[in-house]
């Protein structure tokens, strides 16, 4: 600032020089044409010194101000003149502003927020009316919150973690490193996961076409938590005709899955095949086919096996021209479930409820379609059956109508009406309204 204040001091004494010397009336006798031409030539001078001192004091106003984020101009909007030949510049002022104090590698204040994961809260809250003694359900609750938090580890892994919050506690519902460089083209995922066990078993709530799950999901597959343990994951592309999209996907797991399996000791482990089937049939229309095979040893003890066979279909319809107003999908999943299991006798009072004894062949399945009526509005139902699995000579129907309406993509409100009949030859109405809400960047499900 110094130097600011002579530099204006300078400009000043030069103009009132020039002024001085061109009002001055010349003697007669000295006016001659040397002397006015020495005269013009250091008014000419003078002019070009002070067009020099604008020009510095402009640059030392540019670098006295914080710049401005993207943009080299100077306050008024046009660039600094270049200094002539032989001008000193002025050295930088001394104070630094406190947006250029902070550097990450040379990015900028920007790069802070580069190594921070997406973090993501996804609420689901449901409203119940209506009598089920077999599955009651309270006539609110906030059902689950999910915290998902996701980011790219390093050019060859990412990570995903889901901590589901409920109302009786926490839960790690899915934490995973995916290996996505692997050689041969395998992608291999370690941690806890859902199994890759038809479609229900993969989906997380908030991703569901309905409030809850099929009944055959509920009873032959674990219900909300499924096959969901640690365990190791490998995924590969298989060749696959022309036009054809073909996946194998085997896992191996700890072996304790809700009630499907339990693990007594370290070998008893269960896994899980599954290979997947995608065409598009039109470019409106696709098909989307899957197989799932699954063994473990179940909770009546090492020697007692459970099976479990699946086959899923999938039927998607969005026309191009009009995706975002109508769209039709159908989907349907068969379930056999066969397991060992002892008899009554022998288990006593630790057996499930209605459990009989030896060897149990159970079945169920579920089909559904929904259909977009206009932008924000989808109409579905749901066809149910399903097989107890310690009892299969029990059985359950039901039959669901589902509307749903989306405020936005970060909302949704859905409306149910449920009909099960249950093998106790009872009838369970009930109406549930379920509100989602999510906040933050939560990525994108498997297709």
């Amino acid at each position: 600032m110094r130097r600011f204040h002579i530099l204006v001091v300078w400009m000043v004494a030069a103009t009132v020089a020039a002024m001085g010397q061109q009002t001055q009336t010349p003697a007669p006798a000295q006016s001659t044409a040397d002397d006015k031409a020495a005269m013009d030539k250091r008014l000419r001078d003078l002019e070009d010194r002070i067009v020099m001192l604008e020009g510095e004091i402009r640059q030392l106003k540019a670098q006295s101000a914080p710049p401005a984020a993207g943009t080299a101009t100077t306050a008024t909007g046009t660039q600094p003149p270049t200094q002539e030949p032989g001008a000193q510049q002025a050295p930088p002022s001394a104070p630094v502003s406190q947006a250029e104090a902070v550097r990450l590698g040379g990015a900028g204040g920007a790069a802070s927020k580069a190594l921070n994961p997406d973090i993501s809260m996804i609420g689901d809250f449901i409203a119940s009316a209506g009598h089920n003694p077999i599955n009651p359900t309270p006539s609110f609750q906030m059902h689950e919150s999910e915290l998902g938090i996701q980011a790219i580890i390093d050019p060859y892994a990412r990570g995903d973690f889901f901590l589901s919050f409920g109302e009786e506690g926490v839960d790690l519902e899915e934490g995973y490193i995916t290996f996505t460089a692997l050689p041969a083209s395998f992608v291999a995922r370690a941690g806890k996961m859902r199994a890759a066990f038809g479609k229900v078993n993969t989906l997380h709530n908030h991703v569901l076409p309905w409030v809850n799950r099929p009944l055959v999901t509920q009873n032959l597959v674990g219900g909300e938590d499924g096959i969901d343990d640690a365990g190791v994951s490998v995924q590969r592309i298989l060749p696959a005709p022309k036009n054809w999209f073909m996946e194998f996907t085997g896992q191996v797991y700890r072996g304790d899955s809700s009630d499907i399996y339990r693990a007594e000791n370290k070998n008893d482990v269960s896994v899980v095949g599954h290979l997947r089937t995608y065409k598009d049939l039109t470019e409106s229309t696709n098909l989307d086919l899957g197989g799932s095979y699954s063994r473990g040893h179940n909770l009546f003890g090492t020697d007692f096996i459970t099976n479990l066979y699946g086959i899923d279909a999938t039927f998607r319809w969005k026309p191009l021209q009009r995706a975002i107003y109508h769209s039709f999908v159908a989907r349907s999943e068969f379930i056999w479930r066969q397991q060992n299991q002892p008899s009554i006798t022998v288990c006593g009072t630790t057996c499930p409820p209605f459990s009989t004894s030896g060897f149990q062949r159970a079945f169920g399945f579920y089909t559904s379609a929904d259909y977009q009526l206009g932008r924000r509005w989808f109409l579905g139902a749901r066809i149910d059956r399903s097989d107890r699995p310690f009892n299969a000579s029990l059985v359950d129907n039901g039959g669901s109508l589902v509307l749903t309406y989306w405020p936005s993509e970060f909302a949704q409100l859905r409306a149910q009406y449920q009909l099960t009949r249950y093998a106790e030859n009872f009838d369970s109405h009930e109406l549930f309204v379920q509100l989602q809400f999510a906040l933050g960047a939560h990525g994108a499900h498997p297709f």
